[in-house]
């Protein structure tokens, strides 16, 4: 399972809010609604936040094995 922990994490590091994101970088909430939930997400949008955030892909998921 991918989880998108980290990107909370980096947020918070960074100084960045959702609020931020929403109005500053056009980041849509439904997007922000599936990280929350750990839901799939292209790689075109992890590109965009990993140069938003000026970070690597490990900064904003990791994976977990399922059991």
């Amino acid at each position: 399972m991918i989880c998108y922990e980290p990107f909370y994490n980096t947020l918070k590091k960074k100084g960045i809010s959702t609020y931020k994101l929403i109005t500053k970088y056009n980041i849509s909430r439904g997007l922000l609604d599936r990280l929350k939930h750990n839901k799939p997400i292209t790689t075109v949008t992890l590109n965009d936040l990993c140069t938003i955030l000026e970070c690597n892909v490990s900064d904003i998921m990791i994976f977990i094995k399922d059991e």
